[in-house]
């Protein structure tokens, strides 16, 4: 599933790129280089004081993870560009990091679920730069300073890992997904479908990019990306029943089930948590974003040539 999505990114991106360049009123150029910066989820769970959210409010920074990346992008014309790029990151969460108050977020901290994924992301993007129509001599960059925005298409693949015990009192990880926490695939639970660790999403977001030249560039951009599933934690829906474990799971499989889906003191056996109980908001997808700084190096346009860049904005010359 996932090869497929992204040979169709990198299929879209060609094509765009192929018939942008028949444009004879402006000299393409194409650039590539790297991403690194924090990706940061956002999701079920962790958070802070009051009800969970999909946005910034619920950010742990304690739990952000460093992600890479490179890419290739080519300017067809002086406000526009496409980009495709391949990124691979870390996204995790944990109920521990919330600090109770007494309110809304007393019920996520009882919980005590926590996960972690690796994110490996294909996105085809076009960049935005409007304010080139405001610019006189726009072909001379060097030194200046100019926003843009982005909005694409991307693919990902996670895998929803928790943590637990081992008999020596080790923590370990493991995979969230055939343990069907929330008994997804379950014929009792006829809307709890299961899901793919192979997933879309819409990449959109904002950056600022300098030139150190015409063939050197650095930005640094914040890129959001919205999400079409609610598992990448793997939690969204209720609790579910969990004598159905050892229904469809086998015997090892099933008290491991047992023991990831409720992990509040005591289990199922509290009065905290039980069969139905309120396990994450499925009315809410997951999400994450990168903060990342971008480098980029021209390889493409002739030396002899003014950088034609889909980047000319106003005088921000420093």
């Amino acid at each position: 599933m996932f090869r497929k999505c992204l040979f169709l990114l990198v299929l879209t991106a060609s094509l765009h790129l192929s018939s942008f360049c028949q444009d004879d009123e402006y000299v393409n150029t194409t650039e590539a280089g790297f991403t690194v910066g924090p990706m940061v989820f956002l999701g079920d769970l962790g958070g802070h004081v009051g009800k969970g959210t999909t946005f910034i409010k619920d950010y742990n920074m304690n739990q952000t993870k460093i992600a890479i990346g490179a890419f290739v992008a080519a300017y067809p014309t002086q406000w526009l560009g496409f980009r495709f790029s391949l990124n691979y990151g870390k996204v995790q969460g944990n109920d521990a990091d919330i600090s109770n108050h007494g309110g809304y977020e007393e019920a996520r901290k009882a919980r005590n679920l926590d996960f972690r994924s690796t994110i490996l992301e294909g996105t085809v993007m076009a960049e935005f730069y409007p304010t080139v129509f405001l610019e006189d001599e726009s072909d001379d960059v060097t030194g200046r300073i100019r926003p843009y925005g982005v909005l694409g298409l991307g693919a990902f693949h996670f895998n929803p890992q928790g943590s637990t015990r081992n008999q020596y009192g080790d923590q370990i990880w493991v995979d969230l997904k055939p343990l069907h926490t929330e008994g997804e695939g379950f014929a009792e639970y006829p809307d709890r479908k299961n899901y793919s660790l192979t997933q879309l999403n819409i990449p959109m977001g904002a950056g600022v990019k300098y030139f150190f030249s015409d063939n050197l560039n650095i930005s640094f951009e914040i890129i959001h990306r919205k999400t079409f599933t609610d598992y990448i934690d793997d939690v969204s829906t209720r609790y579910v029943d969990p004598t159905l474990f050892a229904k469809y799971l086998s015997p090892t499989q099933a008290a491991l089930a047992l023991q990831m889906s409720n992990k509040s003191t005591g289990g199922y056996g509290n009065s905290n948590y039980s069969t139905n109980d309120k396990r994450g908001d499925k009315n809410q997808n997951d999400a994450y974003f990168t903060a990342q700084f971008k480098i980029a190096f021209r390889i493409k346009g002739g030396s002899q040539e003014r950088w034609r860049n889909s980047t000319h904005c106003p005088l921000l010359r420093f």
